[in-house]
């Protein structure tokens, strides 16, 4: 309890003001039709709740239950990306809320159906497997795990594994052990996941505290196994709220054969901040710069990429969730996982797949935002640099005019790389 007092205390002043929303969100309504719809699987150890429109509490269970669940999402043009638009009064209004369109607790041979059935309508057989973070109610991660489907237009199939989150800053010890409670839960889904011929592919989306739950969760299933599964393609995490030396050890237990991990930092994390105080002031993983030693140096030896939001201005206060708010971040995560790639694998660099995305046909308006954004993830990726001088040519060039410049020649030519002119 001590501990829960003091995250709650130092969290409690970087929060808005907000009204208070309604509860039991998860009661179905009727579809509207200019609503977009995310169907996703919910594998929980969280206990019943007696209210049918929460489902589930924050409460542990003893053994496993699966729902079915589809969550209606309003138009784009009346919704910001990377938002959830939470329904002011019940019912919802689908027209311009998230609201729920089916809620049905199903038992395991009925969730295994609806996870092959899906499994083979989706174009490359693939999953996504989302663990939530601290101070989550069940709704709360049920509609972020929607918006994070439906903005990054991933086409694996949603599978959310949700753990017992009292959803209070208070519980934070509470949540802690509730993460440690499901580890054998999120183990088992991944072995299913890893014996279902179905599935050629699987991706792990963690977030916060969720990160802890996820590489326990994989560093079981590698000992057990003596090693990963192949089709287990990328791990993502985002604002991990774990101990740097604990994690080192995790991966090492891992062994080699491991996914491609991917690490979203933000080193104005505020809620690690007050974490890293908690834990003896030993480093959050989600907080650390990645330039520095001895993390640049362990991260390219254990090649797990990084992806550092630190500049990125989406969120609330806390700057925690920036990956699933921040709407180009977010469309970036659906692409690469939709193409079967690593999130900094191509030639082309992380900041050039955010000014795609955000610039579209070369407006200009949209193109100054995206190099803004790309500018700290040039930092840590080194095609974004190689290429980040060209857009900025691209932007100032006068227009129907091409942008000419020695600069960007020699940064062209991979002889020079090395150069200052093109590491700036």
């Amino acid at each position: 309890m001590a501990q829960g007092i003091l995250v709650a205390a130092a969290l409690i002043g970087f929060l808005p003001g907000c009204a208070s929303r309604p509860t039991g969100v998860l009661q179905p309504v009727a579809a509207a039709p200019s609503a977009n719809k995310v169907e996703m699987l919910v594998a929980t150890m969280r206990g019943r709740s007696e209210n049918p429109g929460e489902m589930f509490s924050g409460e542990r269970a003893l053994h496993p239950a699966f729902a079915e669940i589809t969550v209606s999402i309003p138009p784009d043009e009346v919704r910001k990306e990377g938002e959830v638009a939470w329904p002011r009064r019940l019912p919802p209004n689908p027209a311009t809320d998230f609201a729920t369109l089916k809620a049905a607790e199903v038992d395991r041979p009925a969730a295994e159906k609806w996870l092959s059935s899906s499994v083979r309508r989706s174009p490359d057989r693939s999953v996504l497997v989302f663990i939530h973070g601290f101070n989550n109610h069940f709704e709360d991660a049920v509609f972020r795990f929607a918006q994070i489907v439906h903005d990054s237009g991933a086409r694996s199939v949603p599978v959310l594994a949700t753990w017992p989150s009292r959803g209070s800053l208070l519980a934070y010890g509470y949540d802690r052990e509730s993460a440690n409670y499901t580890r054998n839960a999120v183990e088992n889904l991944f072995q299913y996941l890893a014996r279902d011929p179905e599935v050629k592919e699987v991706s792990v989306l963690a977030h916060s505290m969720g990160n802890w739950l996820a590489l326990e969760s994989l560093r079981q299933m590698a000992i057990r196994n003596d090693g990963l599964p192949a089709k287990f393609k990328n791990v993502m995490l985002a604002a991990p709220d774990v101990d740097v030396d604990v994690f080192r050890s995790q991966i090492a237990d891992m062994g080699r054969q491991r996914p491609r991990f991917t690490l979203f930092v933000s080193r104005d994390d505020r809620a690690l901040a007050v974490s890293r105080r908690v834990w003896g002031n030993v480093s959050r993983l989600g907080a650390i710069d990645p330039e520095q030693s001895p993390y640049k140096e362990e991260l390219a030896a254990n090649n797990i990429g990084v992806i550092d939001l630190t500049k990125v201005k989406a969120g609330d206060k806390l700057h925690h969730s920036k990956f699933a708010e921040s709407p180009e971040i977010v469309q970036l995560i659906g692409t690469r996982l939709s193409t079967g790639q690593t999130l900094t694998d191509s030639r082309l660099g992380l900041g050039d797949h955010i000014v795609a995305a955000t610039a579209g046909a070369a407006q200009t308006v949209g193109t100054a935002t995206a190099l803004v954004i790309a500018a700290p993830v040039a930092v840590v990726d080194q095609h974004t640099r190689q290429n980040y001088a060209h857009h900025v040519e691209a932007l100032v060039a006068p227009s129907g005019q091409a942008a000419q410049s020695t600069t960007g020649a020699a940064c062209s030519d991979r002889s020079q790389m090395g150069t200052g002119s093109c590491s700036r």
